[in-house]
C-alpha cells in the first residue's frame, strides 16, 4: 500500500512531461527595402510580450533576443513559445520598424520592408534653416 506522499510524488512525476510540451515556433524574420533588396546588418529586437507557458505553471514568459541580419537579410530567431511578439528593425539609412505579431504556428516566416527616411520639415515655418551668419 502507498502512502499519500507516494502517490503524491508519482503523481508529480507523471505529470512533468504535460507541462514540458509548451508550443513553440521557429521563427524566421527576412528584412528588405522598399525594392525588395535585402538589407544586410540590420538591427533585429524581438520580445515575447504576451501567452503563458505551461511549463511556468501559468507565470508569464518574458523573452528576448538581439541580433542582426545575415548578408542575405534575415535572422532566425531560437525556437520562441506561441503568442504575441514584437519585432523592431533599426537599420541605418531606413525608418525604424515596429510591429507586434502572432505566432502560432510550428514554423513562420516574417517579411518586413523597410523604407527610406523621411525628410525632416519644421512646424515654424519662418524660423531659419541655416545657423545666422556673424557680422
Amino acid at each position: 500500500m502507498t502512502t499519500r506522499r507516494e502517490a503524491l510524488a508519482l503523481g508529480a512525476l507523471f505529470a512533468v512531461p504535460a507541462f514540458a510540451d509548451t508550443p513553440m515556433t521557429n521563427l524566421r524574420i527576412e528584412v528588405s527595402n522598399d525594392i525588395g533588396k535585402p538589407v544586410d546588418r540590420a538591427g533585429v529586437v524581438v520580445r515575447f510580450i504576451k501567452g503563458r507557458s505551461v511549463s511556468k505553471l501559468g507565470k508569464k514568459v518574458i523573452k528576448s533576443w538581439e541580433l542582426r541580419t545575415n548578408s542575405e537579410g534575415w535572422v532566425k530567431i531560437p525556437p520562441i513559445p506561441q503568442g504575441e511578439i514584437l519585432i523592431q528593425v533599426i537599420a541605418r539609412n531606413y525608418q525604424t520598424f515596429g510591429g507586434t505579431f502572432d505566432v502560432g504556428e510550428e514554423e513562420r516566416t516574417i517579411q518586413i520592408k523597410l523604407l527610406p527616411p523621411q525628410k525632416q520639415f519644421s512646424s515654424h515655418p519662418d524660423m531659419p534653416t541655416e545657423p545666422a551668419k556673424k557680422p
